[in-house]
């Protein structure tokens, strides 16, 4: 999955004065896109090769390698440009390691840029030193990063699993299981059995754990389970959410173009036999 990275390491300590060096790797956001290059060894600007970088802030680092966010800069070398961060994830010159970084700095990103104001009295907020959260100027309200909790669930029936697809407005042409963000008071568990009612119309039962992984694009965490379907089988489709959903055989399941992703390891190990 996105996350499995070894034999690197990821590090999210927060280090408040941080400096880049000159193998540091400059993040620069804007209108979820991000400057890079299609060079596979440098694909995203070094100090070197960004000019007056503003407001240059230290993220997290993946192995050897410190990543900073940058909020303005005046120029940078010509092999950069910006691309989509969603469609960077296929291609062939983004590695794990890359992806990952790439997924959790937008994360961060999002975050610092939508927190630039305090909610409660619109206060300008500044970094804390000790720790991951900025503070107003004003109030003195803290704010932490946020996580958004969503399930994925692998809804089976004996040897048969419920695969879906999305409409096409949401711009995902493959195929996906039932998943869905927790509501305020719910419990992981409680949220599997409504997304499933409401996105397919049917019961379950006999809810497990699986796995889970953080997913930067959506600031979320990720929570796999299993579980059975509990009576009827016959599905009624939220038109609103999905295009199709249908019970596919072990042998039959096809999966994601890639590996990255909670989703894709779960219909995988299905199909394997290994659930």
């Amino acid at each position: 999955m996105i996350q499995d990275i070894s034999p690197l390491a990821f590090d999210n300590r927060y280090i408040y004065r941080a400096e880049p060096d000159e193998n540091s790797l400059l993040m620069y956001f804007r209108d979820n896109k991000v400057l890079c290059s299609t060079d596979s060894e440098k694909l995203f600007p070094t100090p070197s090769q960004m000019r007056n970088p503003s407001d240059v802030r230290y993220l997290f680092s993946v192995g050897n390698t410190k990543y900073f966010m940058v909020s303005d800069y005046s120029s940078a070398d010509e092999k950069f440009s910006m691309m989509n961060v969603r469609e960077l994830r296929r291609e062939k010159y983004m590695l794990r390691p890359s992806i990952f970084a790439l997924f959790t700095a937008f994360h961060l990103s999002k975050w610092y840029t939508s927190n630039r104001f305090c909610g409660e009295c619109g206060g300008k907020t500044f970094p804390c030193t000790n720790e991951r959260a900025v503070l107003c100027s004003n109030c003195g309200e803290l704010i932490y990063p946020r996580i958004n909790p969503a399930v994925i669930v692998g809804v089976t029936n004996g040897d048969k699993l419920l695969v879906t697809r999305y409409v096409k407005s949401r711009g995902v042409n493959y195929d996906a299981l039932v998943a869905g963000y927790m509501e305020i008071g719910e419990t992981p568990e409680d949220t599997v059995r409504r997304e499933v009612m409401e996105e397919v119309g049917l019961k379950v039962k006999n809810i497990r754990y699986y796995k889970s992984q953080p997913w930067g694009y959506s600031a979320g965490l990720l929570l796999g389970f299993f579980c059975d379907v509990d009576g009827s089988t016959d599905v009624v489709l939220e038109e609103n959410e999905l295009s199709n959903a249908c019970w596919i055989k072990r042998e039959n399941i096809q999966g994601q173009p890639d590996d990255l992703s909670l989703t894709n390891e779960m219909m995988s190990v299905f199909a394997e036999g290994k659930i």
